[in-house]
């Protein structure tokens, strides 16, 4: 798969074939999201979970999905259980994370910070979202569900003119 090793930070990474390829994947692997398969496909992998915002739904969907497939999860939330409040960099912290874990998931509330963490770690990392800026898999996550929908009525995505509603600046 093209993701593997890699980071995930910015939607701009994708191609309109790696989407699919990726919703290929999910598509086979619904059945575990729901819980009626079970699958030991990531047994002995170690996901962190470094939430500097508050987040329930994304830190709590990344913890359900990597237990599911049979991995094991860290969790750290907020600046005060980190060693970053002691004056720790975010660039020591991705090196010393690193050693850890074999993903690491982290949410910040200043755009760019996720980049730049993933930028000095030694494993892939996924942007759960960098304030203002991306949350790339809340925006796979919507598309995916756009184009399920769409396909029960008949309907593509392509070509189709999409309006968000609700409180953008504060929802992701």
């Amino acid at each position: 798969m093209f993701l593997q090793g890699q980071h995930v930070l910015s939607v701009e990474q994708f191609t309109v074939e790696h989407v699919r390829e990726l919703f290929t994947t999910a598509e086979k692997l619904e059945a575990v999201a729901k819980g009626t398969v079970t699958t030991k496909l990531l047994n002995g992998a170690i996901l962190a979970n470094l939430f500097f915002e508050a987040s329930t739904r994304t830190r709590m969907s990344f913890h359900s999905a990597f237990a599911r497939l049979g991995g094991d999860i860290c969790d750290t939330t907020g600046f005060s259980f980190s060693s970053i409040s002691k004056g720790e960099s975010l660039s020591d912290t991705a090196r010393v994370i690193s050693e850890y874990a074999d993903v690491i998931v982290m949410r910040h509330p200043e755009q760019g910070a996720v980049a730049n963490f993933a930028a000095h770690a030694a494993v892939p990392v996924i942007n759960g979202g960098d304030g203002p800026g991306e949350h790339p898999t809340q925006a796979l996550l919507d598309l995916y569900t756009i184009r399920r929908e769409f396909h029960k009525i008949g309907k593509r995505v392509g070509g189709t003119t999409i309006a968000m509603t609700g409180d953008l600046k504060n929802g992701r």
